[in-house]
Order: C-alpha cells, then structure tokens, then sequence
C-alpha cells in the first residue's frame, strides 16, 4: 500500500476533536472532585470514600487517554514528515504507531465511560430503599 502525505493529514481533524473531547471529560471531572472533596470535608460520608476512589480511577485513565492521543497526533506528524522528506516506510512505521495509539486511546475511553457508569450506580444504590411514586407508564 502507497500511503501519501494527505493520508495521515486525515487523522488531524480526529485527533484534535478526541484530544477536546477528553480535556472536557477532565475539566467536568475535576468539578466534580473538587465539590465533593468540599461536601466530604464538611459532612464526611463513608460512601463519598467508593466516589472518591473511582474517580481517581477516571482521572488516571483520563491522563492516559489525553497522553496516547497526543503521541499520537506527534507519531502523525513525524509520519507526515518523513513521507515530505521521501522516506516512505518511516511514514508508514510511524502512521501505523499512529493509528495504533489512537486505538488504544479509544480504548481506554470505553474502560473510562464503564468506570463513570459504575459511578452512577453507586448514586442510583442510594434511591433504591426510598419510597417514591411508581414512574413507569
């Protein structure tokens, strides 16, 4: 396969958006730590402490997440580089490095989004014993 210099171009747009998406991801996360590091130090509950530790477990997989994607836009770069300087198989080695970061980047999005959700349910197992009004249609 002939890889050309607008081939790796393409993964720009993709990457930016993914790298905007995960810092967003980690500013929320970031709010949502400090408010409940606030509510934790005022009325210490024993179930803020399962919170406290998977959120720390998201704030390490978002790192990782933000470091795989931006290695992977530099390994494009450096792809586009050695294809402009006429180096084809360096271009397809670090277009392939490329490609291979930012799927573990996804990768690690999805383990991340199954951490929040678990989150959740944490929230949802404290409604579970009150009495509320049957919702259901």
């Amino acid at each position: 396969m002939t890889l050309d210099l607008a081939t790796p171009a393409l993964l720009f747009p993709a990457i930016s958006l993914l790298l905007l998406a995960y810092t967003n991801r980690f500013i929320t996360l970031a709010g949502v730590i400090r408010s409940l590091h606030r509510i934790q130090l005022e009325e210490p509950d024993p179930k803020n402490l399962a919170q406290i530790a998977n959120l720390r477990k998201r704030v390490h997989l978002i790192r990782y997440m933000q470091g795989a994607g931006v290695v992977s836009f530099l390994s494009c770069v450096i792809s586009m580089g050695w294809l402009f300087y006429g180096f084809p198989l360096l271009g397809n080695i670090f277009f392939t490095i490329s490609l291979g970061l930012l799927g573990g980047s996804l990768i690690l999005s999805v383990l991340e989004i199954n951490i929040s959700a678990q989150a959740l349910e944490i929230h949802l197992s404290d409604m579970e014993g009150l009495d509320h009004p049957d919702w259901s249609i």
